[in-house]
Order: C-alpha cells, then sequence, then structure tokens
C-alpha cells in the first residue's frame, strides 16, 4: 500500500522541512546547513569533518564534535518522538533515513525521466503535465542554504541541468499538442537565458513557424548561427541545418522569412519614357528601409540563378518597396525596366505596356513581336509589379519573351504565383515582431521610425513601447498598416491607437503622396485582392472570418455559402495570399490575418448568419464527437478538441447571449473533455454561465450539465459541490418518466455508485447500483444496465456475498463487452479480480486464486489503456500487487508496489485514494515472503519501471 512519506524535506530553495503536514522549525543557519547536508547525501553517511566543512566553511571553529552534537540533539527534538530515529548516528558521522519519494529533488528528477519517457511513447498531454509539475516544485536556488563547496556546487548544476531538460521537453510536448503561442511564449526569453542549446533554438523556431511568423523563424536561425560562430567558433548542429535548409529550400512546411536592417536606396517608376529612354528606376526613398535583410540577399541569390522569379505576399506586406531598394543596387548599362501594372487593366494592352516600358517608339505593328525582337538581344532584367489581376497574359508573356529572349530575366510581384514554368516563387512574410536578440523586432522598429518622422525628437516612454508592440502584433506586422498607424501619431497617443484598433480601416486612414504602394488606403489595398477573387471564392473568404485559431478544411465546410469545390476555393484563396495554410499539421490548419479577418467582418453581406454558421459548426462538431471521449479514439478527441478549443470558446460565448439552451446542450456533455483536456476551470466556468443563462432549458440539458459540474466539483476535490450537483441531477432526472429521462437517472445511480465504491460504502453503492439496474431492465439499455450490474458485483463483494457478486459481475462484464462498452467491461473485470481475492483460501487454491485474479486483471488493465484512461489502470496495477502476492509471485508484488507508488504520485492521484484502494485488499495471504535483503531489491528495481513497464508487468503476466 502505497503512502506519502510522514518526512518531507524541500531543498530547490530554501530548506523546508514538513513532518506529518507540520512545518518544522530547524533553528539558525548553521543547523539548517548541517541538516541541509544530510538531506543532499540521499542517505548516505556524512562524516564529522565533512558536516563541520557544510556548517562553518573554512573557518571551522574548536570543539566541532560536541558542537555537531548539539545541532543534532536540536534537530532531532525538532523532528518528534515519530521520527527523530530517522537522523541516527553512524560510525563516523550522522545519517538522515528519508524516503525515496521524500525530497522535492527526487521528485523533480523521477518526474523529469518520466515527462520524458511520455514524450517519446507520444504521450504528450501526459508529459506536458508531468513536466509541468515538475518545475512547479522549483523555488529557488537548490541547497539554498548551504555553503558554496564542490560538491553542493555538482549537485546544484545537475538540478540546473534537468532543469533546462524539462523546460525543452515540456515546450516540445506542448508542440506536438498543436499549441505553438505557448512554446514561443515560454522559449523567447529561455534562448537568450541558455543561448547554446540548439535543441531549445529548434524547438523555438518550429513554434515562430507554427504561430504563422515565419520572419520570426529565419531570423532566429540566423541569429544562433552567428551566436555560435561568433562565441564559439562551430557551426550548428544537424538539427538547426537541417531546419535552415528547409528554409532556404522553400521546404512546403516552411515560409521565408525576414530580418531587418536599413538601406538607403530605392528605385521609382516613371510614366511613359520619352523616345529613346528606358523605363529604368532611379532616385532615392527619404524613408528609411527597415527589416528585409534577409529578403534582399534572397532575391539577389535567387535572381542570380533563375530567370524567372516571382515575388509573392499579402497586401500591404511591402513587395514592392523591397524590389525598389533591390533595383537601386543594379547597374544600369542596359535595364533593369520597372513596369508597374496597376494601371493596366485590359490583358490586350500588356504587351504595349511592356514595349513603352523598354523604351519602344509607338510606330505601330504587333507590340509582342516588337518587343521579343527588341530585348531578343539585350540582357536585363524585367520587373512586372502588381500582376495580380493580369496573372494568365503575364505567365503566357513571360514565357513568351524567356523562350525567344535567351539573355532576359523576369522579376514579378503578385498576390499569387504565375503558375508557368521554371518559375521560382519566393514569398515575402510580414516584419518581425522580436528581433534575434529577444528585444523588439523590425516591426516594431519601423513603426517608432514612422513616428518619429511625424514627432521630431520623441523618444518612446516604457508604457509607449508596451503599446507600440500592442500596435505591431494587432496589424499583423503588415509595413503598410504599421506606417499608417505611425501617420496617425500626430493626433493621437499610441494608447488611443492601441485602443481604437477594432475600428482598423477608419482610423489608419490614407497613405502618404509619393508612397510606392499602389492603393489610397490598406482598405483599399486589401480591397484589391479581394476584388480579383473568383466570386465563390469571396463569397467563402467573408465567412471564414469568425474563426479563432485558424480553422480546417472541414471547418470551412461547414460556413459555405453554397456548394463549391472547397479544397478549390480554399487553394485559390492561400494560393492568392489571403489565406495562410500551415501544412505541418494534419490536418493542415488554416487561418486569415486579423487584418483581413476585420476587413472581412464588415464586408460580410450577413454577419450574425456567419457567426451562426459558426456556432453551429462548433455545436455540430461536439455532437459528433463527444460519444467517443469514453471510446478508444478518446485520446484522438480530446487533441482535436483542443486544438478547435479558440473556436469552440467563441460558439459557446455566442450561444450564451443568443441560444443559452444550445450552449447549455454543448457544455454539459463535454466534462470528459474538461477533465482530459486539462480545462477543469473553464469547464467549470462555462457549465456555471450555462446553468445561469438557461434556467429554462430542459430538464435533460440541466440535468445532464449538473452531473458534469457534480464530476468536475469531485476531481477539483470539491465535495460539498459535487453533493449539490448530483443531487440537482436527480431532481431534474427524476421530473418526467420518459425514456431520457429515465437514462440520465440511470447514469447518475451509476456514476453515485461508482464513487461509494471507491470510498467503500457498500450499502450506498448496492442501492445505487440496483436503481441503475431497474433503469436499464426498464428502457431496455444495455450501457446502464450492465454499468448497474457492475457496480451491484461490486458492492456485493465489499458486502462479502462474494459467490453471488462473481455472478452478478460476469454478468456485468460479458453484456458491456458484447455491447462494445469497454470501459464498463474493463470496470468488472476489475472489481472481478478483487472478488477472487477475497475468496475464502484453502489449502490448495490461493495460487490459483491468484492467477485467475491476474487473468480478469489483465483483461481490464489492456481496455482501460486502449481509452488512455490512467487512473483506473493505477486502479488495476494497484490490485495486481495482492493478486501477485497471492499468486506466489512475491518479488513482483515488491517490484509492482514500489511502481505504483511512484507513477501515482507522479501522475497527482491522492494517497488517500491509492490508500482506499489497498485497503480492499488487506488482510490477503502471501504464498511466499520475502527475505528483507531481496524486499528491498525488488522495492528497489520497481522505482526504476516506466509505465510501459509496469503494464507489461500485468499484462504479460497475466494469462490471456
Amino acid at each position: 500500500m502505497y503512502s506519502k512519506p510522514v518526512l518531507i524535506c524541500n531543498v530547490l530553495g530554501s530548506t523546508e522541512v514538513e513532518a506529518d503536514g507540520t512545518r518544522l522549525e530547524l533553528g539558525g543557519p548553521s543547523p539548517r546547513r548541517l541538516f541541509t547536508a544530510l538531506i543532499a547525501a540521499t542517505g548516505q553517511p556524512v562524516s564529522n569533518d565533512r558536516l563541520a566543512e557544510a556548517v562553518w566553511g573554512e573557518r571551522t571553529p574548536g570543539q566541532t564534535t560536541s558542537t555537531l552534537q548539539v545541532y543534532v540533539s536540536r534537530l532531532r527534538q525538532a523532528l518528534g518522538e515519530r521520527h527523530r530515529e530517522l537522523l541516527h548516528r553512524t560510525a563516523s558521522g550522522y545519517a538522515l533515513r528519508l524516503a525515496p519519494d521524500a525530497t522535492d529533488a527526487a521528485r523533480f528528477t523521477r518526474d523529469v525521466e518520466e515527462g520524458r519517457r511520455l514524450l517519446a511513447e507520444d504521450q504528450a498531454q501526459p508529459a506536458a503535465a508531468r513536466l509541468t509539475g515538475a518545475l512547479a516544485l522549483w523555488r529557488g536556488e537548490p541547497f539554498a542554504d548551504l555553503l558554496t563547496s564542490d560538491a553542493a556546487q555538482a549537485a546544484r548544476v545537475q538540478l540546473h541541468e534537468l532543469r533546462e531538460v524539462a523546460i525543452d521537453e515540456r515546450c516540445a510536448a506542448w508542440l506536438r499538442m498543436g499549441d505553438a503561442a505557448r512554446t514561443v511564449s515560454e522559449l523567447g526569453a529561455a534562448v537568450t537565458a541558455s543561448p547554446y542549446r540548439e535543441r531549445r533554438w529548434a524547438l523555438l523556431i518550429v513554434g515562430l513557424y507554427r504561430c504563422g511568423r515565419q520572419g520570426d523563424a529565419l531570423a532566429s536561425l540566423r541569429r544562433v548561427r552567428a551566436l555560435l560562430a561568433d562565441e564559439l567558433g562551430i557551426d550548428p548542429g544537424t538539427e538547426l541545418q537541417e531546419l535552415e535548409r528547409r528554409v532556404l529550400g522553400q521546404d512546403p512546411h516552411l515560409l521565408l522569412a525576414g530580418r531587418a536592417t536599413p538601406h538607403g536606396q530605392r528605385g521609382g517608376a516613371g510614366q511613359r519614357p520619352a523616345a529613346g529612354e528606358t523605363n529604368r528606376p532611379g532616385g532615392r526613398l527619404w524613408s528609411s528601409f527597415l527589416g528585409r535583410d534577409e529578403e534582399m540577399g534572397t532575391l539577389k541569390e535567387v535572381l542570380d540563378g533563375n530567370r524567372l522569379v516571382t515575388l509573392v505576399g499579402p497586401a500591404g506586406v511591402g513587395k514592392t518597396r523591397l524590389v525598389m531598394e533591390y533595383l537601386s543596387t543594379q547597374a544600369a548599362d542596359d535595364g533593369p525596366w520597372l513596369a508597374r501594372l496597376a494601371d493596366v487593366s485590359e490583358p490586350e494592352v500588356l504587351a504595349r505596356a511592356l514595349s513603352h516600358t523598354v523604351g519602344l517608339a509607338d510606330v505601330g505593328g504587333d507590340p509582342r513581336a516588337m518587343l521579343i525582337r527588341a530585348l531578343a538581344v539585350r540582357p536585363g532584367l524585367l520587373v512586372l509589379d502588381n500582376c495580380e489581376h493580369l496573372v494568365d497574359a503575364v505567365a503566357h508573356l513571360a514565357l513568351d519573351l524567356l523562350n525567344n529572349c535567351p539573355a532576359l530575366r523576369i522579376l514579378a510581384t503578385s498576390r499569387e504565383p504565375l503558375g508557368a514554368d521554371g518559375e521560382t516563387v519566393v514569398s515575402l512574410e510580414p516584419l518581425a515582431l522580436v528581433g534575434e536578440d529577444g528585444r523588439d523586432g523590425p516591426a516594431v522598429a519601423l513603426l517608432i521610425d514612422r513616428v518619429r518622422a511625424v514627432r521630431p525628437g520623441w523618444t518612446p516612454t516604457a508604457e509607449e513601447l508596451t503599446f507600440a508592440r500592442q500596435i505591431s502584433a494587432a496589424l499583423d506586422c503588415l509595413p503598410l498598416a504599421l506606417e499608417l498607424a505611425a501617420a496617425r501619431a500626430r493626433v493621437l497617443s499610441l494608447a488611443e491607437i492601441a485602443e481604437n484598433l477594432d475600428d482598423r480601416f477608419a482610423l489608419l486612414g490614407t497613405v502618404p503622396r509619393g508612397s510606392l504602394t499602389a492603393h489610397a488606403t490598406l482598405h483599399a489595398a486589401i480591397e484589391w485582392s479581394v476584388a480579383q477573387l473568383p466570386d465563390l471564392d469571396r463569397t467563402l473568404l467573408f465567412r471564414l472570418w469568425p474563426f479563432e485559431g485558424g480553422f480546417s478544411l472541414d471547418a470551412a465546410e461547414a460556413v459555405r455559402p453554397t456548394d463549391m469545390s472547397m479544397i478549390e476555393s480554399v487553394s485559390t484563396l492561400v494560393t492568392r495570399s489571403v489565406v495562410i495554410a500551415d501544412t505541418s499539421m494534419t490536418p493542415t490548419r488554416y487561418r486569415l490575418l486579423e487584418t483581413l479577418r476585420a476587413y472581412c467582418r464588415e464586408h460580410d453581406p450577413d454577419p450574425g448568419g456567419t457567426r451562426e454558421a459558426h456556432a453551429r459548426w462548433g455545436r455540430e462538431l461536439v455532437g459528433r464527437y463527444v460519444d467517443e471521449l469514453t471510446s478508444p479514439r478518446g485520446g484522438h478527441v480530446v487533441r482535436m478538441l483542443s486544438r478547435e478549443l479558440p473556436n469552440l470558446r467563441a460558439g459557446i460565448n455566442h450561444d450564451l447571449a443568443h441560444h443559452p439552451e444550445a450552449a447549455l446542450r454543448t457544455v454539459g456533455p463535454l466534462d470528459r473533455f474538461w477533465i482530459n483536456g486539462g480545462h477543469v476551470d473553464e469547464g467549470c466556468r462555462l457549465l456555471d454561465a450555462a446553468l445561469l443563462a438557461a434556467p429554462d432549458a430542459s430538464a435533460l440539458d440541466r440535468g445532464r450539465a449538473y452531473l458534469a459540474r457534480a464530476s468536475l466539483s469531485a476531481l477539483a476535490e470539491n465535495l460539498d459541490e459535487a453533493r449539490r450537483g448530483y443531487a440537482e441531477a436527480i431532481t431534474l432526472a427524476t421530473s418526467a418518466t420518459d425514456r431520457e429521462h429515465r437514462m440520465l437517472y440511470g447514469r447518475v445511480m451509476f456514476r453515485l455508485a461508482l464513487g461509494a465504491i471507491i470510498f467503500q460504502e457498500a450499502e450506498i453503492a448496492k442501492g445505487a447500483a440496483e436503481q441503475a439496474i431497474l433503469v436499464g431492465r426498464e428502457i431496455g439499455d444495455n450501457w446502464v444496465l450492465a454499468s448497474g450490474l457492475t457496480m451491484l458485483g461490486a458492492a456485493l463483494i465489499l458486502r462479502g456475498q462474494l459467490e453471488e457478486g462473481e455472478a452478478t459481475l460476469t454478468e456485468g462484464a460479458e453484456l458491456a463487452r458484447d455491447g462494445g462498452v469497454l470501459w464498463t467491461a474493463g470496470l468488472a473485470y476489475l472489481f472481478l479480480g478483487w472478488a477472487i481475492l477475497r475468496r475464502a483460501p484453502s489449502d490448495s487454491s490461493p495460487t490459483d486464486h491468484g492467477d485467475q485474479a491476474l487473468a480478469a486483471l489483465g483483461r481490464a488493465l489492456r481496455w482501460f489503456q486502449q481509452l488512455e484512461d490512467v487512473t483506473f489502470s493505477l486502479t488495476a496495477l494497484n490490485t495486481a500487487i495482492s493478486a501477485f502476492a497471492v499468486a506466489g509471485h512475491p518479488a513482483d508484488a515488491a517490484r509492482l508496489r514500489s511502481a505504483v507508488q511512484r507513477h501515482s504520485t507522479r501522475l497527482g492521484v491522492p494517497a488517500d485514494y491509492m490508500g482506499r484502494l489497498g485497503a480492499m485488499m488487506s488482510g490477503l495471504p502471501t504464498r511466499t515472503p520475502l527475505d528483507p535483503a531481496a524486499q528491498t531489491s525488488a522495492e528497489a528495481d520497481g522505482t526504476r519501471l516506466t509505465w510501459a513497464e509496469m503494464v507489461t508487468l500485468v499484462t504479460d503476466t497475466a494469462p490471456v
């Protein structure tokens, strides 16, 4: 039987000692150091000389032995009569005898190891929970009360390193759970604190990418490469090199990123040139150019090796400005030629417009043929800016030119690729919010630079910098949006700008004169992009704005206004840079930039209907999958619902205001999700809100919600709230006698019986189970009937009616198994294992009883494992300890006992719960007791068993 260590010593910070739940006073600094040194020795004897060094350092006083004796005497007195013998004298000093998990340092070490193992087994959610629990144990410097010494420092270094590993592994678990934002938040400062941990950098880079911050991801790659080279003289390791290769090679799972330092030159575009001149860019932009060093380098590199390059990106991202900065660096012997196509509205005049661009005289004839003849022998670069409304025409003309002009290169800018053979596509993303060193990135720098342009001499305060970051993030770090926001700083403070971004298009105003953008406002730039879309695709886009945290293809399907090819439409939206696709997830995750979401919300012809469709999708998603939460796919369903939680939350909040009964029907059945997903507090809050908002909802819906609320309260150990919830559920379930009300009543009785079994309240369990059986037979529902039979069998076992109990359990198990109710079948075989072990032993049968019990428990454990039910897996494992003992395998019993104790503590299962389960098996015979040495060895071996090894110990031993 597992019990919590009665003496607990916490050393991850200043030393704290607790005995039987009471904090102990250890005295002054010297006794505290002595006790801490004994804790650090992990049970090994510590000589008087080493203790003296730990207490006084190099300034050891005279009579150290007698002084140490006085300190030890005081400490033993503080420990009290029950624990004083744990601190005992040895031949040359003293030792402190502690349980394996008595120190937070030991618990931390074991939890980190278990978290890493769970992650290796692709159990990301429990791994994250375990690692979070381990990190929460830290209160400060380990062994803070010890003086500096080699031994103390070695212990601290080891724990600090393990803490760094725990941070990395937890972030890796969050990434697998789809929580990239939390990963980035955690690692932003962590890579600065520990800059040489390459795995940490890799996790940060992947997290940034999955957050849609491709610019920041590539900047981080550059930052770590430079750091390792400058400070250590080495290249990044294999993992980072592979990440960099994928970024630079435009891997579909990664996007090109950008970074920041200024350039000063620009390119410009005149109108039609005079005869004999070429339309060559020249001149200088007066505003500084920030945040595009990497893109500039990439553009140069790509154009050096490819003849057709298209720079794509969303509206306002700065494609034209980047191209103009690039052109300003090029030689001007012949070309480059810049064609601004925003004002070319008809494909038929495209060739003539380009003829004007390269300076051809307008003397009649076929402009396409004239253009080819003119460029056939002229090397140079032709730049086609703003091609998105002429994609087909530009693609065909570009191919003609490249096929007939061997020395020509073409650079195009567009919201979408041209789709031409041999085209190389470079994606331009928004500016980075965070810089290479973890400080403000080029997006914030650009905003501040432009504010200074309208407020000469201005220096931002710390509060203004905070608002600048908020504005940059809210505007998706789009350069055009940032420049327009800065222009408003003439008349508004940054705080006021940040507060008014809900009406961003009215706030941001018009583009300054002389700007390179072809549009007067950000609204116009986005409108231009949207206007190029086919009608059906545009209509779909307008209905995507309610999605928060992204959406899947199936989710988009749910809000579409009419029949269409969803794959084709979404592909078009991605191709044209109005929707971002994250293909690193399965299924692919899509999202809109916040600025585009605002535009779509503003222009949606039926925003109420769209919001309603989104909320309906959330309701249907829950309705479709909620029953699978207790099925073999339960783990997958929890992960899927966690990914959609921002959308579910938005839909539920909509329904709370408009359809409270629907909100109640959504949140009520989700109790297993709130529990398994780690959202107990939010589940309680939403259940309370729904119950308050829907006082007139049906008794069934309110009853289910109260039953869920009771389950969550019980988990949170709020027993009074749980009892109130069950009482309300019973009242509502018995308010009518139709099938659904009777079904609800049967489920409430089943849960009441289960709780009573766990707390060994046999009469309450029997009464509730009999009610569940009555309901199951009455309405012909095998789920309720099998569950009731299982509870009744367990109650009879508790009452000592073993034969009748076993028969009832067998009936319940067969009914549950045949009906596919695996969890109830597992529960029945668990209780059957209890029943077999409680049989009256005879001279010839104990080992047979043990083997039979192991067979039943093995079945139960296999089903609980399939359902990813950790709590009842532990229950079956705990019962198997007694089965091993009765079957004549005392070493396995000892190993399993230690393993169960460790893993129940690791998973946060209360000690009293495990104690109650152990009490069920008390008084059972052990066939072959172990000698003390073998017992100690087996227990030590058990503390090293992983979860999988612990489960295998039972399932491999148990007959199938």
